[in-house]
């Protein structure tokens, strides 16, 4: 059974076009980013923005195999693109609340 996690990350004031650009440069590079998520044993990682008058936030979705070895994983990690990504949380992330999961519905056949 693969877990999942969801979380929601305030973003640092003026930080949008960083984001953005952090964003285009993931989905350019996803060949690579797809590489790191195997080796993490993730599935899916979606981010989606929530720009909102009481800020700006990111809102992370992802399965796994393990969130443990997924953790682990990614902090030791030494591929650029890890490191990019590293990177970017230090200079945009204010502060990160796992979000309630309610309902997980998966299909697994046709």
């Amino acid at each position: 059974m693969k877990e999942v996690i969801c979380v929601k990350v305030k973003l640092k004031p003026n930080s949008l076009e960083r984001v953005r650009a952090w964003a285009c440069e993931i989905n350019a590079r996803r060949p690579e980013a797809l590489e790191t998520l195997a080796r993490e044993s993730v599935w899916i990682e979606s981010v989606f923005l929530d720009a909102n008058p009481l800020g700006d936030y990111l809102i992370y979705y992802m399965r796994a195999d393990s969130l443990d070895r997924a953790t682990t994983a990614a902090l030791e990690s030494t591929a650029a693109i890890d490191a990019f990504h590293k990177s970017f949380k230090r200079e945009t992330w204010s502060e990160v609340q796992k979000l309630e999961l309610l309902v997980d519905l998966q299909r697994t056949s046709e």
